[in-house]
């Protein structure tokens, strides 16, 4: 989850290094470090805090070294503090990480034993002394880091700097994503596309287990035996990963009002609107002989899967299991013949998602990723890849990937249906025109914005919130309370309306706001019965519904949002929006770090 950069430059780095920390200071931001040679030497400057601590102290202390490593952190082992940031150091080598190594304390003790005095509380700096032990040993870098890795258990991403060394960069990746890129002279290493979007377009992934010799003439890159391979060369356009606020004061608002403008372009890759008909890539299954489908996530991607469980279940009528990734990757869930499994990770990094996909294909199941990272690893792993194409999203808290999501799960789930002769024609045509509405109807409900901000000023001063909802609303209560926990820092739950009587009911009082998500469909009247539970006990009520859902519903509320009528088949991505507008209005006048809550981070590729 920690970003890190590399570069063997022709000039000074610092500045390049500090700039694309800053394209990556949402996978960490406990703290940030840097380490340039200066006269053949190592010299590194680290600050606690967001990455501009780090820069002020540059501006005060510049580095001019030619080749640099840079680190932004979120804290695993050891607590935020200038001590633990990185990178960490020996006499001869500076170390970045992105990961945790699960055997370090077995491996400090080995160290403390052969007299290493240790600086830090983190498990980065056993590799650090691992390293240097050897290069005093009389080894060379690339011998000293072939030695110390096989000894290292877990998931990492490393970048080593070596003293008296000006043009060599070593990097290894276990688990954790990290590309190289090729540029004029000058050589770049990053957590992502996004750390070297300004510099280069052209990248190589490195592949699980490799790891690379880069100078300013190209890197060898070598596979878990130690064999020199060949990975393949991407190109990504120069500046297309970089992004900026624009009118917005965050970027989550920014990515909400984004959702009208991107949902067109995943809707776009899957649909054909003349024929009004939803078309897939060619896939190596047949979705019409699926028999059962398992979904596997975690945080919002899983509550996306949660709404595709209602549509794979209606639409198709095939069984699914959905289980979060942390859960379903060491349950030994059994997978039968004729299954396949559903990862979905904006990121395509996420830990836990990853280690299911093996898992499943280990099975010997057929594997589809839902991923917006076309490169990512989930992505060159699975069978199928679904982009979602949300663009980058730099927000923490997801809101158009997720809705993204959503629509690419919507057309897999009719194509299945219609795979599998459940869907008629006539059924395939009136579903792709609702999803067609889409942009349209989320229009409509960013209107809902000022009339949301001003509900927010009651929100901040809860303690507590619950959300309810029946169907596919059910998994949008559970995305809205995560909302609102992430970036507002207020407690929050999500249930099933129904379940409101077995116990949350005991939470109901007059101070307790509870948000209903209950458009006028089907098991309206259900959930109607139990808002007229929580009014009865005092329960503030926040209805989020259509003009007859509000007309119908004789409960009274302390507030109702009204969206524009819709099929049921496409609420959950409309209803997002005022879900994400409630959390983040609310946070903002709460004056949290919106982009970047505390203790959080984008991708998480640790378990």
């Amino acid at each position: 989850m920690c970003g890190i950069v590399g570069i063997l430059g022709q000039g000074p780095v610092a500045e390049d290094v500090i700039d694309a920390l800053k394209r990556l200071e949402y996978r960490g931001y406990d703290s940030a470090g840097i380490a340039t040679l200066e006269h053949g030497h190592l010299a590194i400057c680290r600050a606690e805090g967001k990455l501009r601590n780090l820069d002020q102290k540059l501006a005060r202390h510049p580095l001019a070294g030619h080749s640099a490593i840079g680190h932004t952190r979120w804290a695993t082992h050891g607590k935020p503090s200038e001590r633990n940031a990185h990178p960490h150091s020996g006499k001869k080598v500076a170390v970045v990480h992105n990961g945790i190594i699960e055997n370090f304390r077995e491996l400090k003790d080995e160290l403390i034993a052969g007299g290493a005095h240790f600086l830090s509380e983190t498990d980065t700096e056993v590799v650090a002394l691992l390293v240097d032990r050897e290069l005093r040993a009389g080894r060379s870098p690339v011998e000293a880091v072939g030695k110390v890795l096989p000894r290292l258990r877990g998931a990492f991403a490393l970048a080593f700097l070596f003293d008296g060394e000006d043009d060599l960069l070593i990097a290894a990746r276990k688990g954790s994503p990290l590309a190289i890129g090729y540029g004029k002279g000058t050589m770049y290493l990053g957590s992502d596309a996004i750390a070297l979007g300004s510099f280069t377009d052209e990248i190589v992934y490195l592949e699980e287990g490799d790891w690379a010799v880069i100078t300013r003439a190209g890197a060898e890159i070598r596979d878990l035996t130690g064999a020199v391979v060949k990975r393949p060369m991407v190109k990504v356009p120069a500046g297309a990963m970089l992004v900026d606020k624009g009118n917005h004061r965050h970027f989550m608002a920014k990515e909400i009002y984004e959702q009208p403008e991107v949902i067109p372009h995943t809707f776009g890759h899957y649909i054909d609107p003349t024929k009004e008909t939803v078309v897939l890539p060619e896939l190596p299954l047949d979705l019409g002989s699926v028999t059962h489908i398992s979904i596997t996530a975690c945080g919002t991607a899983l509550y996306a899967g949660a709404v595709a469980e209602y549509w794979f279940e209606r639409f198709a009528r095939v069984p699914v299991s959905i289980d979060i990734a942390s859960e379903f990757r060491y349950r030994e869930t059994p997978l039968q013949p004729g299954g396949i499994t559903i990862v979905i990770s904006q990121s395509g990094e996420t830990a836990d998602t990853l280690a299911s996909l093996r898992y499943a294909k280990e099975l010997g199941q057929k594997v589809v990723a839902v991923v917006n990272v076309p490169t990512s690893t989930i992505a060159r792993e699975a069978d199928v890849v679904l982009p979602t194409l949300a663009g980058v999203e730099i927000g923490v808290a997801s809101t158009k990937a997720f809705t993204c999501q959503l629509a690419t799960l919507a057309c897999l789930a009719v194509a299945t249906g219609r795979a599998k002769g459940v869907l008629t024609s006539d059924d395939e045509h009136r579903l792709v025109r609702a999803m067609m509405e889409v942009p349209r109807l989320m229009t409509e409900a960013l209107k809902l914005s000022p009339e949301i901000e001003l509900l927010s000023r009651t929100l901040a001063k809860a303690q507590d919130v619950l959300y309810l909802g029946r169907g596919t609303n059910y998994p949008l209560a559970l995305e809205g309370a995560l909302k609102l926990k992430e970036i507002s820092y207020i407690h929050a739950e999500g249930y099933a309306a129904g379940e409101l009587k077995h116990g949350p009911i005991a939470l109901i009082d007059e101070k307790m706001p509870v948000v209903v998500i209950a458009p006028y469909d089907r098991v309206f009247e259900k959930t109607v019965s139990n808002m007229e539970e929580v009014a009865a006990r005092g329960g503030r009520i926040i209805l989020v519904t259509d003009q007859k859902g509000a007309d119908l519903a004789n409960v009274t509320a302390m507030q109702k949002l009204i969206l524009p009528e819709m099929p049921a088949t496409i609420a959950p991505l409309i209803y997002s929006i005022p879900v994400q507008l409630i959390a983040y209005h609310t946070a903002v006048l709460m004056g949290t770090d919106v982009d970047q809550p505390r203790n959080l981070a984008k991708s998480v590729t640790v378990e």
